[in-house]
């Protein structure tokens, strides 16, 4: 599932790495802990969120930001994508054309292009990923991706268009995009799932489809949301024995308390981490080469900062060698 010689960086040494995954899973979440972590190790960081819901700016704590980068923490910016303001951008820097506020027609003839013709918006998305890398403002863009059904064909747009286009200033341009996107040294790609069949099943996909339809590398696969393995072998076996009634109530007595609600617990915890085994090992086992990462399930922590720092916390302790190996 990997390219040989594309795991000697780190996940975060190389320039530009996409997070996707099913939605629902926690991309967005682990795209701000790998953000945050970076930029605490000193690293200038874009967060680019391509479907603009804002979520990672709402996980950092942070207003709702546009098409211009912000700073929100110390060496970490966010953006959200706009193709409008990539068109816009690109009629100004490539085609020197003056761009007035609205696009107007110019932006209904492309609309009608861009239907017509596979590739054309997604090439926008990818070419102001690309053009951030070649500008080297940052050291590291995370790009918070679309989820599995739509990542695919963003990854292959250049060589579609590549493909589409023999000649001219629109090939020459496509061909340094994919001089960035197509080298493992500078853009990787991590898929995220949850410990479910559906998503377990679409990463294992994806992470397929990845290999077999574009040329950008797979550098790692994200389990999040693990239930931790809470008791020891010993511990399960003790609480198994206090669902007896005799014991619960001789329990109960000592404890002048209902025992009931901890063996509740208890079994939920020990059932989820059951029913989430055998996936979790599929996604292991299929992984071959590329690394696994098992992110626990977080309890109590909300959806903001803290659950972005917990998150860093864990993914640095599963991953410390992979994530700095440049």
């Amino acid at each position: 599932m990997s390219r040989p010689g594309s795991n000697s960086l780190g996940l975060l040494d190389r320039s530009l790495v996409f997070i996707t995954g099913k939605g629902g899973v926690g991309k967005s979440s682990v795209t701000a802990a790998l953000g945050l972590l970076a930029a605490k190790a000193g690293k200038r960081t874009l967060i680019c969120e391509v479907d603009a819901k804002g979520d990672v700016a709402r996980l950092l704590d942070s207003e709702p930001i546009g098409f211009e980068a912000t700073e929100v923490r110390e060496n970490l910016l966010l953006m959200s994508m706009n193709t409008e303001e990539a068109l816009r951008e690109y009629l100004r820097i490539y085609l020197r054309l003056p761009v007035v506020a609205k696009l107007g027609p110019l932006a209904k003839t492309f609309d009608f292009v861009a239907n017509a013709a596979p590739g054309v918006q997604e090439i926008l998305v990818v070419g102001k990923l690309c053009y951030e890398v070649k500008e080297a403002k940052y050291d590291l863009i995370l790009v918070d991706a679309t989820s599995t059904g739509h990542i695919v064909s963003q990854l292959a747009s250049p060589k579609g268009i590549s493909e589409l286009v023999r000649l001219g200033m629109v090939k020459d341009q496509v061909a340094w995009m994919e001089d960035i996107l197509y080298d493992s040294s500078q853009t990787s790609v991590i898929v995220v799932a949850t410990p479910a069949e559906t998503p377990i099943n679409e990463a294992l996909e994806l992470a397929n489809r990845i290999d077999n339809e574009t040329d950008v590398h797979l550098s790692a696969l994200v389990v999040n949301k693990v239930m931790s393995e809470l008791f020891s072998k010993s511990e399960e076996e003790f609480f198994i024995s206090l669902q007896d009634p005799k014991a619960t109530r001789v329990f109960n007595r000592v404890i002048s308390n209902d025992v009931g609600l901890l063996l509740r617990g208890s079994n939920a915890a020990l059932e989820m981490r059951r029913c989430a085994a055998p996936y979790v090992e599929r996604l292991v086992a299929s992984a071959g080469t590329v690394p696994v990462a098992l992110l626990p399930l977080m309890f109590g922590v909300g959806s903001g900062m803290r659950l972005v720092r917990d998150l860093g916390e864990a993914l640095a302790a599963e991953w410390d060698e992979l994530l700095w190996q440049g």
